[in-house]
């Protein structure tokens, strides 16, 4: 599935999100900032729905929401098997999985930095921290997807289960040096567009978000870190500190 790390960091506040990213809309449940984020737990989403009712015409309504690292398809039997944490950009608007998602479903995921794992020339894994410079947050390409638990009651508020898969792509500049896949990183010039309702997403919007990517890669910085991030039970700011 284009797998590249399988932990990030979300160490801001909710609140501050909201703030930068101008949502209208925050969800109840909202995910408290970890350092030490492992595929199916909670993370931040960020979509842009179309109004509705007294509102519909107007501008797309952005929401902040809590979802699910590891997609669940609409028509699967569920969560159940490894988690979907990853697709590929170059294949992702030609999948059936990801397909539908792609057209209509995309979304943000906000972090404050990665973990890839890379082996030194003593064959040797390591563990290192890719981040922005000065605390910038990275919005990773997302697709998400709403699956409706059959087992649970009608007024249940678990009934729907949102999830999200982050897209990747080759590696490139500084950080083909650790990993051959990288995240898809959507500047703020184009997440207006990435996320935009009203355009039907094809392979030529996710090769177009792909492809400018690269640009703030090669500003990332990254260094060792302690490989006490490799354990899930793990989570403090000490683990983004280098080694």
């Amino acid at each position: 599935m284009g797998r590249m790390c399988g932990r990030f960091v979300m160490a801001r506040a909710s609140s501050d999100l909201v703030a930068l990213f101008d949502v209208d809309v925050s969800g109840d449940t909202l995910p408290d900032p970890s350092w030490n984020i492992a595929p199916t737990r909670s993370v931040h989403l960020l979509v842009d729905a179309a109004p509705r009712g007294a509102d519909a015409g107007g501008p797309p309504v952005r929401r902040l929401a809590a979802a699910r690292w590891g997609l669940v398809p609409g028509g699967s039997d569920g969560p159940e098997g490894p988690p979907v944490i990853n697709a590929r950009s170059e294949t992702a608007a030609g999948k059936p999985m990801f397909q539908a998602a792609v057209a209509a479903r995309r979304g943000l995921v906000p972090a404050t930095g990665y973990y890839e794992w890379s082996t030194g020339p003593d064959g040797v894994k390591r563990p290192y921290l890719v981040r922005l410079p000065d605390d910038e947050v990275m919005l990773f390409a997302a697709l998400y997807e709403w699956w409706r638990d059959p087992r649970a009651a009608a007024d249940s508020p678990s009934r729907w289960l949102l999830s999200t898969t982050l897209l990747t792509r080759a590696s490139s500049g500084p950080l083909a040096a650790l990993h051959d896949r990288m995240p898809v990183v959507v500047g703020a010039d184009v997440m207006d567009d990435w996320l935009d309702p009203e355009t039907e997403g094809d392979d030529d919007l996710v090769q177009g978000v792909a492809g400018l990517s690269p640009e703030i890669a090669d500003r990332a910085l990254f260094h060792e870190v302690s490989p006490e991030v490799g354990s899930v039970s793990a989570d403090s700011p000490a683990l983004v500190q280098p080694v």
